[in-house]
């Protein structure tokens, strides 16, 4: 299983619902809550090539992108062979 990070904020509906998929799924994850770390939220846009916005999820060095993102791979059947590596 590949590794799964997910840049988020306490009060953003869209990391919540992402964060379902992934529970639902049994993946385990990485939370990295950006809300008051200036460092961090920094860090996610430089990974993200100027994401802004949350959630920004990566799998394994994959930049997934935003929920829309990951609910369409899923959607897709793209998203379980990602996840395996």
């Amino acid at each position: 299983m590949q590794p799964v990070e997910i840049y988020t904020t306490s009060s953003c509906g869209y990391c919540h619902a992402a964060k379902r998929l992934l529970d639902s799924k049994g993946v385990s994850y990485a939370e990295l809550d950006v809300t008051a770390d200036p460092g961090l939220r920094q860090e996610m846009m430089d990974r993200a090539n100027g994401g802004y916005t949350v959630p920004q999820i990566f799998v394994g060095e994959t930049h997934v992108g935003g929920c829309d993102d990951l609910y369409e791979l899923d959607r897709a059947g793209k998203l379980d062979p990602l996840l395996a590596g």
